[in-house]
């Protein structure tokens, strides 16, 4: 087992659960933040977006600043836990602490299918916009170059996979600023055009155009393209002082992602007419195409590019890791818990990475359909994680009682209604996606995944008996708050 070396002056996180033994400690608050922010802000704000405004109209803002509330509930649901006890596989091990083995069981494997799907889906769409320079190369092809490369970026040691992940997050970022900002000039008319105003969120059949419930209609995109905020739960396992960097992480990673979702598409829906939109090409580099900017359509076609491959990035990272947490807990093969010399979890990046290669498949069968043949189902794995989110925290205060609760350093706001509150709005997103055709069917879908992950749970407990919990000791010895 190797041994942490921690700097002079540098606060010592407190000693390790047993689950996180061979991971380092070594991803700081600027890591994380940025790590959440590649999961978040990739193919469902620069790609998915277009499909949105096609559905609400420029009243897909509102939508984006509904669902971005109900996200940052979730996630101070799931801070309030990552605060108290910081484990690498966050949502499984809580959910078997504070429920029992099979929510644990199944909210680690469905948290894993979750972000094959989201994975698969980033990786569908950088052919697209590979094609904006290269139109003769086959998508399939780049998605599999990809795949590659970011599978070997994902066996290195955290440390540097964290640099990478924040520099391609920061590209994102200071992307999305420059064009709000270049945007904003060329409405207040300092572009090569005259000014054109805003007059394009109304314009075109009104604000509303396809009235209320088009509005609503959008939650199905827009709850997907949220996903991934999360992974800062993941990240706890590995964070170098995880009770300092886990809350300010969600709460500047929530604010920043509704800016730059909202700041943007109205940027966008003030340029270009939202019925313009389509699916072939990313709205961001439409706007600059059309306003006769080619160098910067390029530049942002590049960024878009940028995005894709740094949430797919996140994506494998995260499920690299919930392999490992979940093989520790017994609840998954143990080869997938091996390490290598970097402290990476290489045999679950491996296996997710050849799961993920599906994805190239797909793109080859059916190029330009995959995105939206995906984004249903990989949302409906992501509504039972966040659901699960908000029981298991209710669980978890009951059991740690009222004693412990007083000296949580990060609590869940209006607790309980916020929870309750936030679920009915979960169902309802899972009632208007029964009212899509593309994803008419999909409930039905997650509840057959429910089966496979229960009979899967059967089949490993009448062979193996009840999965011993190895987290318990070593989480309530080093980390000093009352269960």
């Amino acid at each position: 087992m190797s041994t942490q070396q921690h700097p002079p002056g540098r606060p010592q996180p407190a000693r390790e659960p047993a689950l996180n033994t061979g991971l380092r400690r070594d991803l700081e608050n600027r890591h994380i933040q940025m790590i959440a922010l590649g999961g978040a802000i990739g193919t469902g704000l620069f790609y998915g977006s277009a499909t949105s405004a096609r559905i609400a109209g420029p009243a897909v803002l509102l939508t984006y600043a509904i669902g971005g509330l109900a996200i940052f509930f979730i996630m101070r649901a799931l801070g309030e836990m990552s605060w108290h006890t910081p484990v690498s596989g966050a949502f499984s091990y809580y959910a078997t602490k504070n429920w029992g083995r099979f929510p644990g069981f199944f909210s680690g494997w469905n948290y894993w299918f979750n972000y094959i799907f989201v994975s698969m889906a980033e990786l569908s769409v950088v052919g697209i916009y590979v094609n904006f320079w290269f139109p003769q190369i086959a998508p399939g092809v780049t998605a599999a170059v990809f795949l590659v490369l970011i599978t070997l970026i994902n066996l290195v040691n955290v440390k540097a996979y964290g640099e990478f992940e924040f520099w391609f997050a920061i590209i994102k970022v200071v992307a999305i600023i420059a064009m709000i900002v270049l945007g904003l000039a060329i409405m207040a008319g300092f572009g090569p055009r005259p000014a054109t105003g805003v007059s394009n969120l109304w314009s075109h059949g009104g604000f509303l155009p396809n009235g209320l419930w088009g509005m609503l209609s959008a939650l199905v995109v827009v709850m997907f393209a949220f996903g991934g905020v999360e992974l800062i739960g993941t990240t706890a396992g590995e964070a170098a002082d995880p009770r300092t960097t886990i809350p300010k992480a969600i709460n500047q990673v929530v604010y920043r992602i509704l800016i730059f979702y909202i700041g943007a598409l109205f940027v966008i829906f003030a340029l270009v007419p939202w019925n313009q939109l389509d699916d072939e090409h990313s709205p961001f580099v439409l706007i600059f195409d059309n306003l006769g900017i080619p160098a910067a359509a390029g530049i942002l076609n590049l960024v878009v590019l940028t995005a894709a491959v740094s949430a797919y990035n996140s994506g494998l990272y995260s499920n690299g890791r919930m392999l490992y947490s979940l093989a520790l807990r017994g609840d998954a093969p143990r080869f997938l818990a091996r390490l290598n010399r970097s402290g990476a979890p290489y045999v679950g990046v491996l296996v997710s990475s050849a799961v993920t290669a599906l994805a190239v498949v797909l793109v080859f069968l059916m190029p330009g359909k995959v995105f939206a043949v995906l984004v249903p189902v990989a949302l409906m794995a992501g509504i039972l994680n966040w659901s699960m989110i908000l029981i298991t925290q209710m669980l978890f205060r009951r059991r740690i009682g009222p004693q412990a609760v007083a000296q949580l350093g990060f609590r869940m706001p209006f607790y309980p209604y916020s929870n309750y509150i936030v679920l009915a709005f979960l169902g309802f997103v899972v009632f208007v996606m029964t009212t899509q055709e593309s994803s008419r069917f999909t409930p039905l879908y997650g509840l057959a995944w429910v089966g496979v992950v229960a009979a899967g749970y059967a089949i490993r407990a009448r062979r193996g008996g009840e999965p011993h919990d190895q987290v318990d000791e070593g989480a309530q010895a080093g980390h000093g708050l009352p269960d």
